[in-house]
Formats: C-alpha cells, sequence, structure tokens
C-alpha cells in the first residue's frame, strides 16, 4: 500500500470550541508545560498521570505556573467540556454545582473531575495559536487593533481569525509537530536538554493522546478514523516506525509520516466555502451590492461536527429551525441591520464584524464567541459565552458559565434570558443544559487590559422589557426557562400594572365618539413614530413573506 492511501487532517472542533480566542499566560509556554508533563509523569500516584484531578491541576496552575485559580478553572472546564460530552451526564453535572451551598462543597464536586494528562498538555500548547508575534504585529498583520482584518468569506485565507482557518491549523501543527510530540514522550526517551533523540521512541498512548488533534481516512474511505487506528493500518507501521514488540513508534519515522501524510481538513472551512452547499436561506436585498452568502458541510459524516457559515445578511429577518443547523458550528460575518433567529440545537456559534442586528439562538452546547461587533444584541442559552472587541453590545444569557470579557470591549450590558419557544426545553436537553447554576450576571474579566470593570454593566431593570419570538413551533415551552430573576419580574410586573391603570383611565375618561377617534388616531401616529424610531418598523416590515419566487429555501 502507497503511502498517500491514508489521509490525515487537523479536526477543527479543538480549535473552533478548544481554544480561548487571547494570548495565554506566558507560564503556558513550550517551556513551562515540557516541566509540567514530567512533574506529572513523576507524581503517577499522586493523581497526575495518566489522569489529571482538578486537585492537581489547580497546585500545578497556582503553585508552580503562578496562574489565578480561576484561569485554571476556566483552561481545566474549557477542555473538560470539549470533549463531546454526554448530555445526560452534563445535566447531572449541572444539578451536583447547582445544590452546592458552599465554596468548599463545589470544590468537592470539582475534585471528582480529571482529564487525560497528554491530551491536556497538547491542548494547553494548542493555546499558541492564539498567541501574538511581535514581529507581525509591528508589520501590521495582527492584532492590537480593534479592527483588525477579519477572514475572508470568499475562500481568501487571512491571518486574523486563525481558529476558524483550516490552513491555519495544519500550518500550526506543521510547524509545532516537534514540540508537541516531545511533550508527549517518557522522560527516558528525553535528552538532558529535554529534546528528542534519533532513537527516541514514541508510545501508542502518546499517539493516542494526538488523536484529539488529528484524524484521517485510508483508502479514499469516506469513513473517518482517529489518528491511532490508522497508524496501525496494514502497510502504515513500516511507514511510521511502529514496532509490535515495543508497542511504540520511532521517533523520527512518525514525524516524517505525519507531516507526509497531514492535509486540509475535507470538513472545515476552506471546503465549505470553495465547495460546500450553497443554501438560499437569505433573500437578496435590491439596492444593495452586498450579496447574501450562507453555505454548509457537503459531506457530513457522524465522526464530524457539521458547519454552517453565514455572511452579509443585510436589512431583513432570516429565521430557521433545519436539520442542517442540529449540532453545527455556524460562523455568523458581516451581518447588518438584520434580525437573525436560528432556533435549533447548536454545537458553537461564532459572530464577527456585524453591526445593529439581534441574533435569537437555539440552545449551544459549547462556545458563542461575539468580536469585532457594534450594537448587536444576543439572545440565547449556553455553555459558554466569550466577547471581544465589541462596542455597545447587549448579551442576553442562560449559561452554567461566567461570561469571559476578553480584549477591547467597551459598553457592554449583561441581562437576563428573556424569551422562549415551543422547542426550547427539548433542545436544552439535547445538548445537556439546565436552567441551574446561571452566572449571568457574574462575567470574568480575562486580560489584563479588560480588568477596568467598567467596560460592563448589568442592564437596569427599569430598562428590560420581554422579547416575543414571532413563529409558530409544535413543543411544550410556553414560558422563560428558570423564569426572571426577582427584580426583573418586578419591573415587569409594574409596568404591566402602569399599562391597567392607563387603560382604566382612558375608559372612565367619558371620551365622546369623534374624541375616542381623535385620540386613537393620535395613539396610532406616536406609536409608528416610535416604531421608526427604535427600528421595530424595519423588523415588522422583515417578518411579512416575500413575495412567491423570492422566498427562502427550506434547508
Amino acid at each position: 500500500m502507497e503511502a498517500a492511501a491514508v489521509r490525515l487532517w487537523v479536526k477543527t472542533e479543538p480549535f473552533v470550541v478548544g481554544v480561548l480566542p487571547a494570548p495565554p499566560p506566558a507560564r503556558l509556554g513550550p517551556h513551562y508545560l515540557r516541566k509540567m508533563a514530567a512533574y506529572a509523569r513523576a507524581r503517577a500516584a499522586e493523581g497526575c498521570f495518566p489522569r489529571l484531578s482538578w486537585p492537581r491541576w489547580r497546585h500545578i496552575a497556582c503553585g508552580k505556573l503562578q496562574l489565578d485559580r480561576g484561569i485554571a478553572w476556566l483552561y481545566f472546564e474549557l477542555f473538560h467540556s470539549l470533549l463531546r460530552p454526554d448530555p445526560p451526564r452534563s445535566l447531572e453535572w449541572a444539578e451536583a454545582e447547582a445544590t452546592c451551598a458552599s465554596a468548599e462543597e463545589l470544590e468537592r464536586e470539582r475534585s471528582k473531575l480529571s482529564v487525560d494528562t497528554l491530551q491536556f498538555l497538547l491542548f494547553l500548547y494548542m493555546q499558541q495559536v492564539s498567541k501574538v508575534s511581535l514581529r507581525t504585529s509591528l508589520i501590521g498583520e495582527e492584532w492590537p487593533s480593534r479592527r483588525t482584518k477579519s477572514p475572508s468569506l470568499t475562500g481568501k485565507p487571512a491571518s486574523e481569525n486563525k481558529i476558524w482557518n483550516d490552513q491555519d491549523h495544519r500550518a500550526f501543527v506543521q510547524s509545532h509537530l516537534l514540540e508537541m510530540l516531545e511533550l508527549l514522550l517518557e522522560p527516558e526517551q528525553l535528552s538532558a536538554s529535554s529534546h528528542s533523540t534519533h532513537s527516541s521512541l514514541v508510545s501508542y498512548e502518546a499517539v493516542c493522546a494526538l488523536s484529539f488533534l488529528i484524524e484521517g481516512t485510508a483508502n479514499k474511505s469516506r469513513t473517518v478514523h482517529p489518528l491511532h487506528e490508522l497508524a496501525l493500518w496494514q502497510s502504515c507501521p513500516g511507514q511510521n516506525g511502529y514496532s509490535k514488540i515495543s508497542r511504540a513508534f520511532s521517533f523520527p519515522k512518525l514525524e516524517s509520516w505525519l507531516r507526509s501524510c497531514l492535509t486540509i481538513n475535507p470538513f472545515g472551512m476552506t471546503a465549505c466555502l470553495k465547495s460546500g452547499k450553497k443554501l438560499a436561506w437569505a433573500q437578496q436585498v435590491e439596492g444593495t451590492t452586498r450579496r447574501a452568502k450562507i453555505a454548509c458541510n457537503t459531506c457530513v459524516v457522524p465522526e464530524v461536527f457539521p458547519m454552517v457559515i453565514m455572511s452579509q445578511v443585510y436589512k431583513q429577518t432570516l429565521a430557521k429551525s433545519s436539520d442542517t443547523l442540529v449540532g453545527a458550528h455556524v460562523r455568523i460575518h458581516r451581518c447588518n441591520e438584520s434580525f437573525i433567529y436560528l432556533l435549533s440545537p447548536l454545537r458553537s456559534v461564532t459572530i464577527e464584524k456585524c453591526r445593529n442586528s439581534t441574533f435569537v439562538l437555539g440552545p449551544v452546547q459549547a462556545s458563542v464567541h461575539v468580536h469585532s461587533c457594534d450594537n448587536v444584541k444576543v439572545i440565547v442559552v449556553c455553555h459558554r459565552l466569550s466577547l471581544s472587541s465589541t462596542a455597545g453590545c447587549t448579551f442576553y444569557t442562560l449559561t452554567p458559565t461566567q461570561p469571559l470579557i476578553l480584549s477591547g470591549n467597551q459598553a457592554v450590558s449583561f441581562a437576563p434570558f428573556h424569551t422562549h419557544y415551543p422547542m426550547l426545553e427539548d433542545h436544552m436537553a439535547q445538548v445537556g443544559l439546565a436552567t441551574l447554576p446561571n452566572y449571568w450576571d457574574s462575567p470574568m474579566l480575562v486580560c489584563k487590559e479588560s480588568s477596568d470593570m467598567s467596560v460592563f454593566r448589568l442592564l437596569p431593570p427599569s430598562d428590560f422589557y420581554t422579547f416575543v419570538i414571532p413563529f409558530e413551533m409544535e413543543g411544550d415551552t410556553t414560558e422563560v426557562p428558570g423564569g426572571l430573576p426577582h427584580a426583573y419580574q418586578k419591573a415587569l410586573s409594574q409596568r404591566e400594572q402602569n399599562v391597567q391603570i392607563w387603560q382604566k383611565t382612558v375608559k372612565e375618561a367619558g371620551l365622546t365618539k369623534d374624541q375616542r377617534k381623535q385620540f386613537q388616531v393620535l395613539v396610532e401616529t406616536k406609536f409608528y413614530e416610535w416604531l421608526v424610531q427604535t427600528g421595530n418598523r424595519q423588523q415588522l416590515d422583515s417578518l411579512v413573506p416575500p413575495a412567491v419566487g423570492s422566498k427562502q429555501a427550506a434547508g
């Protein structure tokens, strides 16, 4: 069998869901991770290897790496949630966490958790993809500008969003493959300077850990296999140096084999844009040169989460509840002055460079990241929310983790989740999200430059209104899951009471028939002015079904 019979690629999922969109702490650099790997292996009997418990990671992170305890838990929980959690187990964990009456009880619950040590080391190493190069920042190719160049959805690669660009994923792994493999080596396979030698052997367990990042196919099959299975595929051991006697691989041969087999991910963003299925979900607005583009993977396999990419939806309402969206990674890019409803259970959502828009999302199993957006509203139940380089945005959320405020944000508002649709609670169960715990009002300032608490506020109850999803669907949910916090419910009740008082006043005013007509005209005029001033007129107009021939396509 020829070497090319095996085709490998870097997974998209660990980057899109697992990489924190912020430069990692300096103490998570390769030098310190090598020290951590040696420390963990030397203390296998203490809960460090082959699985790393939360108490041991807390000790390493806080005591050895000098990380803040909150950051230590953030990385641990981020990795733990990445590994395709079983929804019932997620709900069990949520219930256990919600019933903890003290910080000590919560810590006891967390102490029951552990992760694969080698995979966790790779996960921490991956965070380097968000590291800003001094050279490239000086010549203007990367951060820290608030309006850095965003990846193009025309298919042309751009330097800024490495988290979504599969070409960057491949380049990162190719460039750092040597260091990543060395991180997985047993101590006796390393030189005195903690590097590999020509005779170093890579254990089968280490290659299993590398399957966290790499998968592929054999013999042009459409069945996707993890790396450790493909590494033993028929003639592959002759190429990657696997020995049945030692159950290990020759370091130089394995590295060479991996480099020769790595190619572009057929399920990644590049393939989706180049050859994916185009979805006619959006209307093409007359009088604008912007053309809405929406695409999804052509090939969908059970082992890989699907992908939907949406760009340049402009001045319209787009509403979908579709099998195409179920479990998908969704990227929404450059959508302006629109109302977008994606009412299906989703895997992750990234919203970039959008303006003056409202996004109502179905429950998101992993993460919602909002970057470089102005004046947008995001309404969502999600496992994690993070935001960077936003201005004037409001987030109505129900989330079991603290919202992450990264760099470059201004005038952020947080409010409780305030809407529902008939299938909402069913969709929440599908992705393992419960109503408690709910940390919508406890954001974490992650970056040092974001340490100014004035970058965010909790929306005052006096400015809070519920949100009605204006579509009919089948299902049992009839109210906001978990209800509203007392202060916000009280504000709504007071407003309803004021309306009742007003209606009673009008009824008891004793107006003549002509006066009632004049009064009605006056109220309707003022209401119309309010609709125009607030932008709600556009939303109402966009809810009118499009004419025959221009309908949003099903799918």
